[in-house]
């Protein structure tokens, strides 16, 4: 047991790519837990996706021991967070299990729009936040800029910001030295009644439901039988154990820590992240509190392959959500492609996380619908409906007025280029509505725009007419009246309901001409000529024609009179109007993709 005093419980927070990995890296090689041989880059990421694209995604809890310059021994439990806009629910679940937060600020970039998020995110839940000003040994770094900026733009005690140099190792000793100092200690009795706060979870195939936990007061055991308060189920514990980097079982978890317990879990639905779990003979009196509800703001339609996998898919979509607590979903059908789920996400990256970890992590070969947002229809009978889904669009003769979700976007971004981001943002169809000098170099403004101009290729395009300096942040602010149209795409006439888009008026020509071309691509070049078409209503908007492959029934006329080549031309004319009325065109997965990855000129 380990005497709460000598804990610390903190977590790891900072815009994207300023080196939160690469420093959790460096506390683990310090507190020598991983043999020196196998010491690899981004140990706290475990995914294969995450390495490959250089960016957690996944919050990751780890135990360390630590011996401090006066000799004591101190458990310190920190937790990895993404950095992502995305991301945000992963560090909010994160923070509510800490006392500490270390804030880390890149030398060379200063605060971003995300540290600011995070910041405030640390400030709600009371955490003690701790300045750490990483990459020092960049040519590029301007520390007395940044410990301005902490001043300034922060609001917090530069004398107490620590520098280090993440890759190098430098200044890491100062910082656990800080961490011990600045961080306090939980506080709880391991005495009183059983409550731990459940802040994620995983599947594993043979142990069942594996339940991460932060144990507020009193102890838990194997042996002991617990409650989920939530779903109100029973279950004995079988392991319980704390996270170097893999599991590790342990005696007992007391007051204050950070650890797992294994149960023979095999219902996924009795486990919610953020239930508080008891003792099942002597409960607690009230459950903790547990995290704010998530509000998807993109929709996307998941589809098995083959329609055959729906149930496997369904498991599969069960056991992720164990995993990523902000994914929402609820059943769907369609008629092109069958039973599926309609799925709610925090963003573009979050949904393309969700489709990748699909595929590699439960082997399943899904089709995604393209994505669109939640807009607010008031009927013409009083009556207000939210729409994502463009099946569910209701007539336009019954609509009043329609609505649709706004953001207050924060863009920080070096004056160079404030030029082509106003441009960017106006483009969008964003409002702006402030404009401030942070300091010399660097501004800030913001915008109001519709989330639906977000979603494709913004974050992209901001990236690059910038050249990778500005940084985007944004949250939801409410509705606000536009002009909504239903795009129907037809081939040959017959409508593809999973190929429509609900999409602002202005917007729409150019996004059914965008379809449509990337459709003729896709398709199949058939006997008989196929028509693709974008309408809104009954009005086609754009079209794209699939010339038909030709037989060449003349090769066997060799001459004679061309009242016989006519003849011959007119039956095959005939044969074709035939096959067009009976010929179905199969639609490829690639022409589902080739939409969703559709990008705006």
């Amino acid at each position: 047991m380990t005497d709460p005093a000598y804990i610390r419980n903190f977590c790891i927070v900072a815009h994207i790519d300023h080196g939160k990995s690469t420093l959790a890296d460096r506390l683990i090689e310090k507190a020598k837990v991983v043999d020196s041989r196998n010491i690899r880059s981004q140990m706290t990421d475990n995914m294969d996706i995450e390495r490959e694209r250089g960016i957690t995604i996944k919050s990751q809890a780890v135990t360390i021991p630590y011996t401090s310059k006066n000799g004591k021994q101190y458990q310190l439990n920190f937790v990895d967070t993404p950095g992502h806009v995305d991301f945000t629910y992963e560090v909010s679940r994160a923070i509510a299990s800490c006392e500490g937060a270390l804030l880390i600020i890149d030398a060379a970039q200063g605060v971003e729009s995300q540290t600011l998020s995070n910041m405030y995110l640390a400030l709600e839940h009371n955490l003690e936040i701790l300045p750490v000003i990483n990459k020092i040994d960049l040519p590029a770094a301007d520390i007395p800029a940044t410990l301005h900026q902490i001043e300034h733009d922060l609001g917090l005690d530069p004398d107490i910001a620590v520098p280090v140099s993440a890759k190098l190792g430098t200044g890491i000793d100062e910082l656990f030295e800080a961490i011990i100092e600045r961080i306090p200690a939980p506080s709880g009795n391991s005495d009183d009644k059983l409550q731990a706060l459940i802040f994620d979870c995983h599947y594993d195939p043979y142990r069942g439901v594996i339940v991460h936990i932060r144990v507020f007061s009193g102890r838990i055991k194997p042996g002991q039988t617990i409650r989920f308060m939530n779903s109100e189920t029973e279950y004995k514990v079988e392991e319980t154990g704390i996270f170097i980097l893999k599991l590790i079982p342990s005696e007992e978890l007391t007051a204050g820590s950070v650890g797992y317990i294994i149960a023979g879990i095999k219902t996924i639905q009795d486990v919610r992240v953020g239930d508080t779990l008891t003792n099942a003979a002597d409960p607690c009196d009230k459950p903790l509190p547990g995290f704010k509800e998530v509000k998807p703001v993109v929709f996307s339609s998941i589809y098995p392959m083959d329609s055959n996998d729906y149930e496997e898919l369904k498991e599969s979509i069960e056991k992720l959500r164990l995993n990523d607590a902000s994914l929402t979903w609820e059943k769907d059908s369609s008629i092109a492609l069958g039973h599926g789920f309609r799925c709610g996400f925090l963003g573009l990256l979050h949904l393309e996380v969700v489709q990748e970890r699909l595929e590699r992590e439960f082997d399943q070969s899904v089709i995604f619908t393209a994505p669109s947002v939640a807009y607010r229809i008031t009927m013409r009978n009083g009556t207000t409906v939210l729409c994502d889904n463009p099946t569910d669009y209701p007539d336009e003769g019954k609509i009043e007025s329609a609505e649709e979700p706004y953001i207050r976007a924060s863009i920080i971004t070096p004056s160079t280029y404030l030029g082509n981001i106003i441009t960017l943002c106006i483009e969008k169809r964003g409002i702006q509505t402030n404009l401030q000098y942070l300091d010399e170099k660097r501004v800030e403004v913001i915008y109001e725009m519709p989330l639906a101009e977000v979603l494709f290729d913004f974050y992209d395009r901001l990236k690059s007419v910038s050249r990778g300096y500005a940084s985007f942040d944004y949250d939801v602010i409410g509705f606000k009246p536009t002009e909504l149209v239903k795009i129907d795409i037809l081939i040959n006439g017959k409508p593809v309901d999973a190929l429509s888009q609900l999409a602002y008026k202005g917007n729409a020509y150019q996004k059914a001409r965008h379809i449509c071309e990337q459709l003729k691509e896709e398709i199949t070049r058939q006997q008989f000529k196929i028509a693709i078409q974008g309408a809104i209503g009954s009005q086609v908007i754009a079209r794209e024609t699939v010339n038909p492959l030709r037989k060449d029934v003349l090769a066997k006329c060799y001459g004679g009179d061309i009242t016989r080549k006519r003849k011959l031309l007119e039956k095959q004319k005939e044969g074709k109007k035939r096959m067009k009325m009976v010929g179905d065109v199969e639609l490829p997965q690639s022409a589902f993709l080739a939409v969703l990855k559709t990008k705006e000129n």
